[in-house]
């Protein structure tokens, strides 16, 4: 591998990033119903990525009745067109779908989107705004699985709500799709944009599936990384890439010593200048030694949604392959196929993936590295204890918020 590869591709794709934080029934199951001959049909989604059948016709018409995470039935009796969303998956799934037109609130988290600007923000300090989703007048209000605490006050107002379950796998995201076209009379356009999605998980693992995999590792800040069971580290797999702290779960907070030893060969940033390779322990690791790092858009990393998988995975693909390319090169110092410069670095095509790095309402992935601190993570179980488990659920409802 050469001295300072460097990847700066801007990712486009989206999270229920985080799996169970925020609390959903237990064992409760999204159904959706129609009136009439289609009453019972649920959108149907293969182990191996092929959606059900598009639903035309009555079996996408209304009315619908519709049994979320929460296990509440909600009742759509026509087709919404006033829609708010509570994070940005649900929005960009929406502008995704073509429905872009009927959302009349978003989170500030979804402004990326084109156009959402010009929507009302239904963004509070924490979470969303009562009285700002109120204000919206919406038919429907879609709560992804971060946005749990903030259901049963809209309700309570009278609200439509539909909260979805978190989404941890490409198969998840798939149906939280379906389940949005569903909901928004929609299905063609969710079956279309699953195929698609379907298809760029195939091409990034067509690409990647004759190279090594290099360990990887996605930190946040603090010693806080992304770990099995999230959708990043399903984003990772498809990548190409090994998760280094897959065996622990969510979003944990490890030690110095357990990051070195891991030892990841690439590192995925948000950040640009990826200055958290600059720091302990990660400038002690093989990445932070070679300079291996590909910029991800903190936009599509962290927000699980169809988009987000498309240019997230081929993004990390593409960094994978040229990861490969570089460990079989000469020290010349020559330029890669995608353009990049003689000192390892390369341009992007969007370099907006490290603007919000220094919200401190997102948690987004970046903007507690300046300390470079993993913290004490204590000595009850390798890489955190107690007191840091604690910590992390903290961290995780924090990056929930950008789901």
């Amino acid at each position: 591998m050469r001295d300072s590869f460097a990847i700066a591709m801007a990712v486009l794709v989206t999270t229920a990033l985080l799996g169970g934080v925020a609390g959903t029934a237990a064992g409760a199951q999204p159904t959706i119903a129609t009136d009439g001959p289609t009453a019972g049909a649920q959108p149907a989604v293969g182990a191996a990525g092929a959606t059900g059948p598009a639903q035309t016709g009555d079996a996408c018409g209304f009315p619908l009745n519709a049994t979320d995470a929460t296990g509440e039935t909600i009742r759509l009796e026509e087709r919404p067109e006033r829609i708010t969303t509570l994070n940005p998956s649900a929005a960009q799934t929406l502008w995704e779908l073509g429905q872009e037109d009927r959302v009349v609130g978003v989170s500030q988290f979804a402004f990326y989107l084109e156009g959402a600007e010009e929507r009302a923000n239904v963004s509070a300090e924490f979470g969303a705004s009562v009285e700002r989703v109120v204000d919206t007048e919406p038919d429907l209000v879609l709560a992804p699985n971060s946005s749990a605490a903030d259901v049963g006050p809209l309700r309570e107002q009278g609200l439509t709500v539909y909260h979805f379950p978190a989404a941890t796998s490409v198969d998840d995201i798939a149906e939280k799709t379906e389940t949005i076209g569903r909901l928004v009379g929609a299905c063609e356009a969710a079956d279309e944009t699953n195929e698609e999605m379907y298809d760029a998980v195939d091409a990034a693992e067509n690409r990647t599936a004759d190279v090594d995999r290099p360990a990887a590792l996605y930190p946040l800040g603090g010693g806080y990384v992304a770990a099995n069971n999230t959708f990043i580290d399903a984003i990772m797999n498809v990548g190409g890439t090994e998760n280094v702290a897959a065996e622990y779960e969510a979003y944990p907070q490890l030690s110095d010593e357990v990051i070195l030893e891991t030892d990841p060969e690439l590192i995925l940033v948000t950040d640009p200048e990826a200055a958290i390779l600059e720091q302990e322990p990660y400038a002690s690791t093989t990445a932070g030694a070679e300079g291996n790092y590909v910029v991800m858009n903190v936009n599509y990393l962290n927000q699980p949604a169809p988009r987000s998988v498309i240019r997230s995975t081929e993004t990390l693909s593409n960094a994978v392959v040229e990861l490969q390319d570089a460990s079989g090169e000469s020290s010349d110092g020559s330029s890669s196929d995608d353009g990049s410069s003689d000192d390892g670095s390369s341009g992007s095509d969007d370099s907006s993936g490290g603007e919000n790095d220094s919200s401190t309402d997102g948690m987004d992935g970046n903007e507690t590295e300046t300390d470079g601190s993993a913290g004490d993570t204590g000595a009850e179980s390798p890489g955190f204890g107690v007191v840091a488990a604690a910590l992390a659920l903290l961290a995780s409802g924090l990056l929930a918020r950008r789901e």
